[in-house]
């Protein structure tokens, strides 16, 4: 009798263990890539998914998108200023067949390609270029990294340059540079102030030149801003025979009579 109770629970453990190495379930976001007898038969999933133990494995693989930091990177810029640069890509699985297959391991795969992009990329630009056109730099790594990881089943999504550190020497640089813009820009628009204004004075005397009641008026402006409002000064100043003309339109040329 013990000989038989102790059979029966052998087979059901038999059975559980078969039924446990059989019977496989996959979330939404998973996939199996099935090996039947070491050849590649297909993938499967998401749901409940039965092998046949021993002769079939599965390699199960997520489909959810990444996210990988890249370890900063020393970087020599075309205008030969060393920086460190640190990124983070965002990337993941479109096809689990080749991912497996193609690749060892196709995440250390498209971290260590993805330095070797980032020396390569920014090692062509300036200095200044990487600090303001970061974008277009994130576009430029991506478009490389996306192309090369195709053939491996990786879809990179994203690539973002995170932190450009410089040295402290390179810093006081670049602080003296953009001084110096900012002079050489207040310089170009004191220029342009000056030569708008002289411009516009050069307009108007032509303008008094050919109206002689515009000039006579303009002088006498003049005289009041002089004077400053203040009546007790005294002002002593030649003034303009044209001037008493356009206000005593009978007062001669100097040593006549005047006519009446």
């Amino acid at each position: 009798m013990i000989g038989n109770l102790s059979v029966v629970v052998l087979v059901l453990a038999l059975v559980i263990a078969f039924l446990a190495s059989a019977i496989r379930v996959l979330r939404e976001y998973e996939r199996g890539v099935i090996f039947t007898l070491g050849r590649y038969t297909g993938a499967k999933g998401p749901g409940l998914i039965i092998l046949i133990p021993i002769i079939q494995q599965m390699v199960k693989t997520d489909l959810r998108t990444i996210t990988q930091d890249v370890p900063s990177q020393d970087v020599i810029s075309k205008d030969n200023v060393s920086v460190k640069v640190n990124a983070v890509i965002y990337f993941r699985i479109t096809d689990p067949e080749k991912a497996i297959i193609q690749v060892e391991n196709f995440g250390r795969a498209t971290s260590e390609l993805a330095q070797t992009t980032l020396r390569s990329v920014l090692g062509k630009h300036t200095l200044d270029e990487m600090l303001a056109e970061r974008d277009k730099l994130n576009s430029d790594i991506q478009e490389i990294l996306d192309s090369q990881t195709d053939k491996w089943g990786i879809k990179v999504a994203n690539v973002e340059i995170k932190h450009v550190d410089i040295d402290e020497s390179m810093i006081r640089v670049i602080a003296k540079q953009a001084e110096a813009e900012r002079i050489r820009r207040a310089k170009i628009i004191n220029a342009e102030g000056e030569e708008q204004a002289a411009q516009k004075m050069a307009d108007a005397a032509k303008i008094l030149s050919t109206q002689g009641q515009a000039m006579q008026l303009r002088y006498l402006s003049s005289l009041q801003d002089i004077a400053g409002g203040d009546k007790s000064t005294t002002i002593v100043f030649p003034f303009p025979i044209d001037v008493i003309k356009g206000l005593l339109p009978d007062v001669g040329e100097p040593g006549t009579a005047v006519k009446k």
